[in-house]
């Protein structure tokens, strides 16, 4: 799909589009600001709206037809200087001070087509040290005209001196409705996007990567292995956490908070009902409580959390749901 240079295209966060558009009007842009919040949530096409807008020198939006807007869509923009992670091998992505040196170099020529430069820095918090020094100097003393745009998902990986040099704007979760709505205008069935819309935690980046990757199947495991618990032995057990144990990262995290969500949604309706994250689901839950009273169901919540922070931490897969399957079961 082609790319987009309308505010429109960004979903939610109407508050801080109109505050990027106010400033753009009233020439009142800081030189750094850091778009930071969930993955997923469209803080990454906010920022890329807002160089082309810079660029185009327009009031408050990019026209997406004049030179510039043409160059910027193309990718070959002279005075859009782009850094991102990379990786060497099968090490961890990280933003090099080579790249910091490199956005130095070309930010101390003449802009050639903008009367500006417009730097967009992606995974900021991927900076290793000597690169977020370097950066932070350029935040400190800015050669001319020159904007950063710095984008994150994790601010609190960001050194506080570099945040201390940025406005923050952050991009919060979005709703499930709007979720929904985006997936419904993708042509996805009604109930479809509902189940997806609850299960992408505010994001629709998670919401399509569910989609793409069919997680309702994660759901599903999720929900039949929490309910089944009691009946396995210590073989199947072990069977399953291997199982579990081999799926990517990623996958394993949603599996987590797949189960999260279905034991939040029981204790919601043991409190008496309201909504839930998978209303769809409402009848096979409300059944199961039989077996679920309530310091049941909060003490397996905590030991989903648990082994969650532990999975994030890079702790062995194959332990954790080990350890986890043996004490859901016996809490």
């Amino acid at each position: 799909m082609a790319e987009s240079l309308s505010w429109q295209d960004v979903l939610g966060h109407e508050g801080n589009i109109e505050r990027l558009r106010r400033m753009l009007q009233g020439g009142r842009l800081p030189h750094a600001l850091l778009f930071s919040g969930l993955s997923g949530v469209g803080k990454r096409k906010a920022a890329r709206i807002l160089a082309a807008a810079l660029l185009c020198g327009r009031e408050d939006a990019p026209c997406g037809v004049c030179p510039s807007c043409r160059a910027f869509l193309a990718g070959t923009h002279p005075d859009c200087i782009e850094a991102a992670p990379e990786s060497r091998g099968k090490g961890t992505r990280v933003l090099r001070i080579e790249a910091v040196r490199e956005i130095e170099k070309k930010i101390a020529r003449r802009p050639l087509l903008s009367g500006r430069f417009v730097v967009l820095v992606d995974d900021a918090d991927a900076m290793n040290e000597a690169a977020a020094n370097s950066l932070l100097k350029t935040l400190e003393e800015p050669q001319g005209a020159v904007f950063f745009l710095l984008v994150t998902a994790k601010r609190a990986a960001l050194l506080p001196t570099i945040l201390s040099r940025v406005r923050d704007m952050h991009f919060g979760a979005l709703s499930p409705e709007t979720i929904q709505r985006a997936l419904l205008a993708r042509g996805v069935e009604s109930a479809k996007a509902h189940a997806l819309a609850a299960a992408a935690d505010g994001s629709i980046g998670h919401a399509l990567l569910l989609l793409e990757e069919d997680g309702l199947h994660i759901i599903d495991d999720a929900a039949h292995t929490l309910f089944s618990l009691s009946a396995l032995d210590l073989f199947a057990l072990w069977a399953k956490a291997e199982e579990l144990g081999k799926l990517p990262r990623e996958r394993a995290e949603d599996w987590l908070l797949a189960l999260s969500r279905l034991l939040r949604d029981m204790l919601v309706l043991l409190a008496g009902g309201g909504a839930l994250c998978h209303e769809e689901r409402r009848g096979e839950l409300a059944h199961a409580l039989a077996d679920f009273p309530e310091g049941r169901v909060f003490s397996q919540l905590g030991l989903v959390r648990e082994a969650l922070r532990r999975l994030q931490s890079n702790a062995s897969a194959r332990l954790v749901f080990e350890g986890l399957l043996l004490r859901l079961r016996d809490a």
